[in-house]
Parts: structure tokens; sequence; C-alpha cells
């Protein structure tokens, strides 16, 4: 079948022109593009469905790439038009990243994550790290003043994997709108309650998974929550699973092995739940290696 065919080219209307973007068919056939150095492909999962793949610097025509030029993984796609506007949403990040003037600097200043090895300097007061291992933020006495108390770091210093949102939201005309609504999100997935204080408003059920987390243990506190699964060797068609009360862990927790059809056994958001009145308790020989010679109830 022919593919549908494809516009090859769309500058951004931008009065500088930046950033190009540039859509095309790979070597195999996938739906990819180019945003200025970063790359994008629409390559297929299991099940009919596709993910956002992504790469960098690749020197050749979009008609010459191949799977193996794509390293990241950047979520599901529903369809072409969700890939597309996951480009355009890129084209935007990196149209506005660019007006806001951020500066690369070296640096060997001694942070949290260990030496930094270069810095960007966001604004006076509010640099990124980067170091061999880790990075983050730091914010001078005067900026991190400004940081709300719940959610303030003694020293200034924001680790990259969410302490960075913190900075994003406390200073959010030096960040992007794509930063900004992934630091919103971050905010209220892991400090439901500074959001809560600082914006006046009541997260409901969905919007906040630190929240949904609490609300699940509060529910299932009595229930035995899975710690652990196999599929059963023993028991075909069903998986051996090790489970607590309330999914607790550490030293003196009762466990117990029960097996559940593999087809009823999906892990949920934060852990799936047996039914002891359906699910069987299992004490017979193990899937799991380090179970042997351990009795189960």
């Amino acid at each position: 079948m022919t593919a549908p065919t494809l516009p090859t080219t769309m500058t951004d209307d931008s009065a500088a022109g930046f950033p190009e973007v540039e859509f095309g068919r790979s070597s195999d056939g996938f739906l990819a593009a180019r945003v200025a150095d970063t790359t994008f492909a629409m390559l297929p999962a299991r099940d009919g469905r596709h993910y956002l793949a992504t790469g960098w610097c690749i020197g050749r025509p979009i008609s010459e790439w191949k799977l193996s030029d794509f390293h990241g993984r950047s979520g599901d796609l529903a369809d072409e038009a969700a890939f597309r506007a996951k480009v355009a949403e890129n084209a935007e990040h990196q149209r506005e990243k660019r007006a806001l003037g951020r500066r690369d600097i070296a640096s060997t200043a001694n942070t949290p994550w260990g030496p930094s090895q270069g810095a960007t300097v966001y604004a006076e007061g509010v640099v990124c790290h980067s170091t061999a291992g880790h990075g983050g933020f730091h914010l001078s006495a005067e900026r991190n003043r400004s940081v709300h108390s719940m959610l303030r770091a003694r020293g200034g210093w924001y680790q990259e994997d969410e302490g960075w949102s913190i900075v994003a939201i406390t200073f959010p005309n030096l960040f992007t709108s794509y930063e900004r609504r992934c630091a919103e999100r971050t905010i209220r997935d892991s400090w439901p309650d500074a959001w809560e204080a600082i914006f006046g408003t009541m997260l409901q059920p969905g919007e906040s998974r630190e929240k949904d987390r609490r609300a699940f243990e509060q529910e299932h506190a009595g229930d035995w929550i899975v710690v652990a699964a196999t599929a059963s060797d023993q028991q075909p068609g069903f998986v051996e699973v090790v489970a607590t009360p309330g999914g607790r862990r550490g030293a003196g927790t009762e466990e117990r092995r029960f097996l559940v059809p593999s087809d009823e056994y999906r892990m949920g958001r934060f852990g799936f739940v047996v039914d002891d009145t359906h699910h069987q308790v299992y004490s017979g020989p193990s899937s799991f290696v380090a179970w042997q010679g351990r009795r189960s109830p």
C-alpha cells in the first residue's frame, strides 16, 4: 500500500524562522520528524499501538533514517495526529527556550551530586548544574526565600528529577510553556498538600498520584497487596504472588502466597489487591527461588 504523501518541510512562522520542522517517512516506512537537532519517530508497539521515539542530530535525510537511530522513548501515541501534536509542542518549546536567552557557562562548583561539569544560567541566582551522575538547580539565598515554605530546600539545591519543578513554579517566567505544564503536573503528583496550600484548590481523584496513593493505601490497609509476582512453573495459567497486609514490607511483616489466574493479574497504579475469597492461598512448591525452604500459611 502506498504511504500517504507528507509535507516535507514546515518552517516556523517566527521572525527568525526557528525551529524548522520537517516531516517524512524513514527507510523502514515509519513516520518521522526533525525539529532543529531533535528527531522523532512514531514506532510500532504491541497490540497495534505506537510510541514516540526520540533521537539526536541525525545528519542524514529522513528517508535514510533507521530504527537504530532512535534510543529514547517518550510515551504512547494514539495516532498520527498525536504524533504531529508532540512535534509541534517540541517546536514551541524550543522557540520559547531560545527566546529566554539562557547561558551555558563553565563551572566546577561543588553540588550535592558531585562536582559540576558545566552549568546553565537561567537568571541571576538561578543556575542549573550538570554532574557526572545527576544534577539540578541552585538558587541564591535571596532567590530561595521566594520559594514557598512547604517546598523550600535548605541551601537552595533542587534535584533534576522532581525538585526542578519547584524552581519552575516559583519563577515561571524563566521557563517555557511546556516546562511549566510539566512542572505543575510534577508538583500535583509529588507534593499535593503544597499545591493545595499555594493555589487554594482541592485536588480531586486522578489529579495527583501521591494523593491517589494515600487514598489507595487507606482503602486497602487491611487487604492483601502483592509485593512480588512470577509466572507459576508448577501451576500453568496462574501467577504465583507474595502478598502482605496493605502491601507493607520489612522485618516481621506477615507474608502469604496466592495463585491468581494469569488473565486476572493486572498491576494497578499502586499494586494488585488479592481477593482472598476468590484467589487461592498457595503453600506448594514455589517458583520463587528465594522462597525455597520457607513456609507459607
